[in-house]
């Protein structure tokens, strides 16, 4: 399969509180106009985590205005890249497309302490797909 001009990538988890909110504003931060960043849930929270605000604040990153969003079919459809973090078989999947399951831990209930390991394994994660897409990291 070879790589868009300008690859597109989704982050799913259930709530779209925490792991995809985190790996999106990596990807955002670190891809800068070079990739295209969608994050959503299968069943999205009312908020964005505050732990994993924070945690995201302690690296520069500020998702305070972020807020979950429903997984729809044409996000799918419309990405290059799907990753999944724990959303199970909710994610629709459509043939062409490339998908990865990133088994990570869920902050849900965590304090900032917890989410830190999660976000840095995100971090490196996210450096580490950049990598493959052929994109250089901005920072």
């Amino acid at each position: 399969m070879s790589t868009p001009a300008t690859p597109s990538v989704l982050f799913v988890c259930v709530h779209n509180a925490g792991r995809s909110q985190m790996a999106a504003a990596f990807l955002t931060r670190f891809g800068a106009d070079r990739v295209q960043v969608r994050s959503a849930g299968s069943a999205p929270a009312d908020t964005v985590n505050t732990a994993v605000v924070e945690a995201m604040a302690e690296v520069g990153i500020d998702i305070s205005a972020e807020s979950p969003k429903i997984l729809t079919t044409e996000a799918v459809q419309s990405s290059d890249v799907v990753i999944t973090m724990g959303c199970g078989d909710a994610c629709p999947y459509f043939p062409g497309k490339r998908y990865l399951d990133w088994q990570l831990e869920d902050p849900a209930g965590q304090g900032v302490a917890a989410v830190r390991p999660i976000r840095d394994e995100i971090e490196r994660r996210v450096r580490a797909l950049l990598a493959e897409l052929r994109i250089e990291a901005t920072a």
